[in-house]
């Protein structure tokens, strides 16, 4: 008997880019009306696609709205092991945090859409943030606790810890604009995450330093 194999199909150049682009505008849209305020037809309009053309490639407003936030998770996950894999305290607290701010300056609609889920209870996300968040910050605090263990930092509430790190961080993502307009800007420049980094990492290490 003979097997033929099936070529397993590799996305053409021309569908990743559409991809893309339907990935990105959905991020924008989420970001500004929430999953209720933002239909398909939307998202194709903006783009000057059908809605059976995008229907192609995700089959339900459900699945591209998971997409964006599986896309904001993985950016975020990839960057946020500072801690865990460190061997010194201080560095991967500078690191962390610095890595955090980026990521607030630089996927704010990410960010937008991602706390917007987060406010609503996680109604359609709350199975990934307890299969990949959890985990993560079980293991950070597990790190911090083996410092501690070690002498090398003060014992705290680890886990409140890296809630105060995360919240002081994802501000200059959701707050962004309201800083700027305090500070009489436009919008916050590099110079303005510069100093938020300095400050940040300078109280959450000066209240860990033995």
């Amino acid at each position: 008997m003979t097997v033929t194999a099936t070529a397993v199909r590799t996305p053409r150049a021309a569908t990743l880019r559409k991809q893309e682009a339907i990935l990105v505008e959905a991020e924008r849209q989420f970001a500004r009306f929430g999953f209720e305020g933002v239909s398909l037809d939307s998202i194709a309009a903006a783009l000057d696609l059908s809605r059976q053309n995008l229907l192609y490639h995700w089959p339900s407003k459900e699945d591209l709205y998971r997409a964006v936030l599986d896309s904001v998770m993985g950016e975020w996950m990839a960057n946020m092991t500072a801690i865990a894999e460190a061997d010194e305290p201080e560095v991967a607290i500078h690191t962390y945090v610095d890595v955090k701010l980026r990521f607030s300056r630089d996927r704010a609609t990410g960010n937008a859409v991602f706390t917007r889920e987060i406010m609503a209870g996680a109604p359609r996300y709350r199975d990934v943030l307890k299969a990949q968040v959890m985990p993560l910050l079980h293991a950070d605090v597990a790190r911090f606790e083996r410092w501690a263990a070690d002498g090398l930092i003060r014992r705290v509430d680890f886990t409140h810890l890296m809630f105060l790190i995360w919240s002081s961080t994802q501000a200059y993502a959701d707050l962004g604009p309201q800083f700027a307009l305090y500070m009489g800007k436009p919008a916050l420049d590099d110079d303005d995450f510069d100093r938020a980094r300095e400050l940040i990492t300078r109280v959450i290490w000066g209240s860990l330093k033995v």
